[in-house]
């Protein structure tokens, strides 16, 4: 089940923060690891863990101004895709920071990264999202969505590495293979 409870929680502390002045400013949230979230290996579950980014994006939306326009222009919020890497376990009832931004946009998508952190400064996980607004004819510029919400509307320059996750996807076969 989603947590719609820590949701409100995040959403009420990130209201209570000053807004962004920029998209790609840094939501910090923090975030206690909880039997529910468990795997079998009782270790924060690779799904829950995408679940909890969530949480992180939505209250770093609502700082930048972005909620309130989703919701006046009635447009909505997808995810286009992920890259996700863990490398550090994060366990039972054990306390961790996440981090949330935009790191630049494109004619048509926002990408996001995120990454979750230990006590002890070790990142644990680490997310690109390539994101997308949306209306009834499919999707809105970020060009578009960026003077909407009254921010800068020039991206910053796209990171090497996102450009090169970018270029790849370009090659992979959709829709994948339907053969079993």
């Amino acid at each position: 089940m989603f947590p719609f409870v820590r949701l409100f929680k995040d959403l009420f502390l990130a209201s209570r923060q000053p807004p962004f002045e920029t998209l790609t400013e840094t939501h910090v949230s923090h975030h206690i690891c909880w039997p529910h979230d468990l795997d079998v290996w009782l270790e924060l579950n690779n799904g829950r863990a995408l679940s909890l980014y969530d949480l992180g994006r939505t209250a770093m939306a609502q700082r930048a101004g972005m909620i309130s326009v989703l919701k006046r222009e009635g447009w909505g919020l997808t995810m286009a895709g992920t890259s996700t890497r863990f490398r550090r376990r994060i366990r039972g009832f054990e306390r961790f920071e996440m981090r949330s931004r935009a790191l630049c946009w494109d004619d048509k998508f926002i990408y996001l990264e995120q990454s979750m952190w230990k006590r002890n400064s070790e990142c644990a996980s680490h997310v690109l999202y390539r994101s997308a607004v949306t209306d009834k004819n499919g999707i809105v510029a970020p060009h578009t969505v960026l003077t909407a919400m009254g921010q800068p509307t020039t991206s910053p320059d796209m990171p090497d590495w996102v450009a090169k996750w970018c270029a790849a996807e370009t090659h992979r076969p959709w829709p994948p293979m339907q053969d079993a």
